[in-house]
């Protein structure tokens, strides 16, 4: 289902993904929104990681909103290197907040996306965070707390983002999150978005504790 939300740099282009069944549209128990990769080198919401993340929630009963960062596609704006565009993250979930009032949050992000699903949870406070190959070596992201559960998903050979610069992140921060590392993936996880598409799903469904 296409969509236009309304971000603070005017229209976002998007897309709403339903469960295919068992799941009612206008009550569920829980929503997400899942941010794509950097504009600059050809990031969308059709991005093929984005939208495994996007049918990975969507296996675990919840409507998916991915869209278009500022200045992509349809979207209104032009590129702001990662403020402007935390800012169209957290008007997505205002959108999933007013259609679905009682629903629980799940922000999520692949690279640059990655990165801007964090910061953007500082502000959302979600109850559950998925940054695969989160872009910590070309965004200041610093030491950030997020709120829920938080899975951290990359591959060791992933030649965009240096792997160990990901993992030293994710282990210097308190709580740290749950780290998961799949052996010789590469960024854009070719051949590997199903192994992608049930960790995630996994990670999801798991009784915390």
């Amino acid at each position: 289902m296409n969509l236009v939300l309304q971000g603070p740099a005017g229209a976002l282009e998007a897309r709403l993904d339903f469960p295919e069944a068992g799941v009612d549209p206008a009550a569920p128990g829980a929503f997400a929104v899942v941010c794509h990769p950097h504009p600059l080198f050809g990031g969308t919401l059709t991005n093929k990681v984005v939208q495994t993340l996007a049918r990975a929630f969507n296996d675990s009963g919840m409507p998916s909103v991915r869209f278009n960062f500022r200045g992509v596609g349809a979207s209104a704006g032009t590129h702001d290197g990662g403020p402007g565009e935390v800012q169209d993250a957290l008007a997505a979930v205002r959108y999933g907040r007013e259609r679905w009032p009682d629903a629980r949050l799940w922000l999520a992000g692949f690279s640059f996306g990655g990165a801007v699903a964090v910061l953007a949870s500082q502000d959302a406070a979600p109850a559950g965070l998925v940054a695969v190959a989160p872009a910590v070596d070309r965004m200041a992201i610093g030491a950030v707390t997020p709120a829920g559960r938080w899975l951290v998903l990359l591959g060791d050979a992933d030649d965009v983002v240096a792997p160990q610069r990901i993992v030293d992140w994710a282990q210097g921060l308190d709580p740290a999150p749950t780290l998961q590392v799949l052996p010789g993936a590469g960024h854009y996880f070719h051949g590997r978005l199903p192994e992608l598409r049930e960790r995630v799903t996994g990670f999801v469904n798991k009784r915390p504790g």
